[in-house]
């Protein structure tokens, strides 16, 4: 245990800043929700949708109106908002934000912006206001949060890019962020990954409730989120502090059950201890496996784990 510490010591210290938005899509039947996590508070975002088969139906999930402690989130559409709200002349208040058509999403005629809802692509405009106005505002967005959901016409891939003409994502002092795209770009938006009957790790999958993790191409080399960190500065990778953080959340639990996708820290795919002092499935095998692969350029992390049956 000294030893693992002062492992996680050293990688601590040696962790660059986070600084870019994360923009991530966990699937669900015909229904693709888009998440988002960032060290800093985004003022707004401006994003790109598109899908490589069917169209994109329906949006839904989303707040409107102000942010508040109760109902937190970017409830504010600039590309809608004067075709949709109200505001009383006299006290400057809205009338109501409960409108059917005050969506995030822009119409096809305004400037740079996709076809919409019912096509292949659509342009999301959202923007969070509340007061207090500072970043420790009880009513301002968490750091991380659901944006929306949208239902899709069939199975597809999905991909988001920042619109920059429209905006992009804006931090709340005024910057433009870096946004992590490449983990959004051609995720399967409907329909559950799975590993192939034919697979090595198929029967361990299985037994541990098939998580959809482990189809994440870098996941046996410790990448336990699917994400990718850093910066155009520094470089980007996909095993760093926040798979770091799963794993030691789940280090050598017999439970797993509490840990939130604790199992896929488990990278060597097998189960340590014994019957005597227990048995865990993340463990010493596993931090090696981070170990070797910590913060690695791309292309030192072969994407050769998980195999989608899709």
């Amino acid at each position: 245990m000294k030893k693992l510490s002062l492992v996680l010591a050293v990688l601590l210290l040696t962790t660059p800043a986070w600084a870019a938005v994360q923009i991530t899509v966990v699937p669900d039947g015909k229904t693709a929700t888009i998440k988002y996590a960032t060290d800093k508070k985004v003022r707004a975002f401006a994003l790109d949708i598109t899908v490589d088969k069917g169209v994109i139906e329906k949006i839904s999930g989303f707040i409107r109106g102000e942010s508040t402690k109760e109902e937190p989130g970017y409830g504010i559409f600039p590309a809608n908002f004067a075709r949709s709200i109200v505001v009383n002349s006299d006290t400057g208040q809205v009338a109501t934000w409960d409108v059917n058509d005050y969506t995030p999403v822009a119409h096809a005629t305004d400037p740079c912006a996709l076809g919409g809802l019912g096509t292949k692509g659509i342009t999301i405009e959202m923007g969070a206001l509340y007061y207090p106005t500072d970043d420790s505002s009880p009513n301002a967005p968490p750091n991380q949060g659901t944006l929306f959901m949208l239902t899709l016409s069939e199975a597809a891939k999905l991909t988001i890019k920042a619109n920059e003409i429209r905006g992009g994502v804006v931090l709340t002092n005024g910057e433009r962020a870096t946004l992590q795209i490449t983990e959004a770009a051609g995720i399967a938006a409907a329909g559950v990954a799975a590993l192939a009957s034919t697979d090595a790790d198929y029967a361990e999958w299985v037994a541990v409730g098939k998580p959809a993790c482990w189809t994440f191409p870098r996941q046996c080399h410790g990448d336990a989120d699917g994400l990718r960190e850093g910066d155009t500065q520094k470089g980007f990778h996909y095993v760093g502090m926040k798979d770091l953080s799963v794993l030691t959340a789940a280090w050598m639990k017999s439970d797993l059950s509490s840990i939130p996708n604790g199992i896929c820290a488990d990278f060597a795919h097998d189960q340590g201890g014994d019957a005597k002092n227990g048995f865990y499935r993340v463990g010493p095998t596993d931090l090696n496996i981070l170990v070797h692969y910590w913060m690695k350029p791309d292309a030192e992390v072969p994407a050769d784990c998980g195999k989608s049956l899709r």
